[in-house]
């Protein structure tokens, strides 16, 4: 029986606060260390080259553990493991902030994206109890979604106003009070899911695990080393090497961590590949628009930020107000499809900004359209991704496509800052600047299109039925 059925709807929509409290802090905890490096370089005597480690760190540990806290989540209950993330990330932060050398630092990190990677899966979990089998699940999966821009813009202007009126290591101290909320809300407001019999697959949980994070890593850190450097080459060849034995083992395994049966799902598949385009055509996006306006239009920290909060606002009523009107109008794949179209299209006209440019004219109008795209097609990926699995396989699944998107960022952003450092050609001027952004924006467009095509071949007309985990009280 499905918790939506039982549970008060008062009840329910708290809980959700709680699950969207969940990816706010997953992505602020990604946004909120920016303006903080320099005071954490002069502090801890961070070198140019290790301080993208206090980023690297966290998304290496996310995308590389989020299979094994799907798995947990469907193995333990999902509510266990939400609550254990938020301990772990709250345990990291306090690490972080306190750390006095590099090295706990960067351990600091790793561990909050332990806990991250903990939280996402079973929040995603959580918000199916709730809402699977009701016509409330698109705009609940609105609300998931619209977290993630705010978290994004929000860690930006919090991050400036902890280090310039408090210091650098409340940017991290600022999740602990937050994650102490959450968990002692959670018994009331979230349903407790009956964990599956079965055992961890050790062999598929360390070669999955560390194959990832290996990928990962080599992605992430080819901009700096160099493609051709045998740092990376070793990195990415290693984790390719361990995910083909992830798979060979999870052939072989009588309980896998990941069911490979689970791909033969057509609509899973095509849905996690639409999020993994989506993330490599968005993030870069933000990121480069971001530098935009501040190396090429001189706008500060919080005058970017505040250049974004259109684009905020707009995803926010996009998913929240549009998106699942049009979903239960049109279906899952006219609305990815139309959402890369608009996203293609906003990337492709901010391609024509200038050296000289204004935000009115270059900026402004483009990134409501790429928000726009981004809104209609991140509500119906999402949950055609987990609503297309098992019900015993719902953290599982909830894992999958949070590392879809979150590889589908990160080997984008990487790919992408290559392209733009290759025409800016090293270059500090506005000029070769704009140049190099502007190939990063055309590149995402590309990829944008790709997914628009994807979803017009790989997904059917009509989303998958939303399966409804079985519960206890609780």
């Amino acid at each position: 029986m499905s918790a939506s059925t039982t549970a008060p709807a008062g009840r329910r929509w708290l809980g959700l606060a709680l699950i969207a409290a969940a990816q706010f802090v997953v992505i602020m905890d990604t946004s909120i260390i920016g303006v903080a490096l320099p005071d954490m370089q002069a502090a801890l005597g961070f070198t140019p080259e290790s301080l993208s480690w206090v980023f690297n760190a966290y998304v290496v540990a996310f995308g590389g553990l989020l299979l094994l806290g799907g798995r947990l989540a469907d193995l333990l209950g999902a509510r266990r493991v939400f609550i254990g993330g938020w301990i772990v990330i709250a345990l990291g932060s306090v690490l972080a902030g306190a750390a006095g050398s590099v090295g706990l630092e960067i351990t600091g990190r790793a561990v909050q994206g332990a806990g991250a990677a903990l939280i996402a899966p079973a929040a995603l979990s959580l918000l199916m109890a709730l809402f699977g089998g009701t016509n409330e699940l698109p705009r609940a999966f609105a609300v998931y979604g619209a977290a993630a821009p705010i978290g994004g813009t929000a860690g930006v202007f919090l991050g400036g106003v902890l280090t310039e009126y408090a210091s650098w290591p409340w940017v991290f101290y600022v999740t602990v009070p937050i994650a102490a909320l959450v968990v002692a809300l959670t018994p009331a407001a979230l349903p407790s899911i009956t964990g599956r019999r079965g055992s961890v697959d050790v062999g598929g949980a360390v070669t999955g695990t560390v194959g990832l994070a290996a990928l990962v890593y080599g992605v992430v850190r080819a901009p700096e080393a160099g493609w051709g450097a045998a740092e990376t080459l070793v990195a990415i060849g290693g984790g390719i090497v361990l995910l083909v034995a992830f798979f060979i083992i999870q052939a072989r395994s009588r309980q896998p961590l990941l069911r490979l049966g689970i791909f033969r799902t057509p609509q899973l598949g095509a849905a996690n590949l639409a999020q993994l385009l989506l993330g490599a055509a968005w993030v870069p996006m933000w990121f480069f628009l971001n530098l935009y306006l501040q190396q090429v239009l001189g706008a500060g920290a919080f005058a970017a930020g505040a250049a974004l909060l259109p684009m905020t606002v707009l995803i926010v009523l996009g998913m929240t107000l549009v998106a699942p009107r049009l979903l239960a109008r049109f279906g899952a794949r006219s609305m990815i499809v139309a959402g890369f179209g608009f996203l293609a299209a906003g990337l492709v006209w901010l391609a024509f900004a200038r050296p000289d440019g204004t935000y009115a004219a270059d900026v402004l109008p483009a990134s409501l359209v790429a928000a726009f795209g981004m809104a209609l097609a991140f509500v119906p990926s999402l949950g055609t991704a987990i609503g297309a699995a098992r019900p015993e396989e719902t953290g599982v699944a909830s894992g999958l496509v949070n590392t879809s998107y979150q590889i589908g960022s990160a080997v984008g952003l990487a790919a992408l800052t290559v392209l733009s450092s290759t025409v800016a050609a090293g270059a500090v001027d506005p000029g070769s600047l704009t140049g190099g952004y502007s190939a990063a924006f055309i590149g995402a467009a590309v990829v944008a299109a790709v997914g628009g095509v994807v979803g017009v071949v790989t997904l059917r007309a009509q989303g998958a039925t939303k399966p409804e985990p079985e519960l206890v009280a609780g």
